[in-house]
């Protein structure tokens, strides 16, 4: 079931909507890339994780970790000598709609490509 917005649509019925929240959340820079890695390379811990994904500063890691850890998308585990971030079965749960989305942008890019230079070229 899709939500279902009042029309006209508020700013306050924007920022309260669940989907809009989510939206915001896999719209997010790394957030998807980081939980791509975790499903794909299996828990990891914070320096594995800054030498797996090129680009991404430290601080901007540290930030996205601690995004989606209160999410419920990454679990953090610490021990003695390290800390751990996981997928949780949530985030695990999420990615498979967020690939199809990719899946769909590969798919069409040469239509969207298109559509865009004709509309930039005057031919719509």
């Amino acid at each position: 079931m899709s939500p279902v917005l009042p029309l006209p649509v508020t700013t306050a019925d924007r920022e309260t909507c669940t989907a809009t929240d989510v939206l915001r959340l896999v719209g997010e820079k790394w957030n998807v890339l980081i939980l791509v890695v975790l499903r794909d390379g299996g828990p990891a811990g914070f320096n594995r994780l800054d030498r797996t994904v090129e680009g991404l500063s430290r601080r901007i890691l540290t930030r996205t970790l601690r995004s989606l850890e209160a999410d419920g998308l990454v679990s953090r585990s610490v021990t003695a000598s390290h800390v751990e971030y996981a997928l949780t079965d949530l985030g695990a749960s999420l990615l498979p709609l967020v690939l199809a989305v990719g899946e769909w942008a590969v798919e069409h890019a040469p239509r969207i490509a298109a559509a865009r230079a004709a509309y930039h070229s005057g031919l719509r």
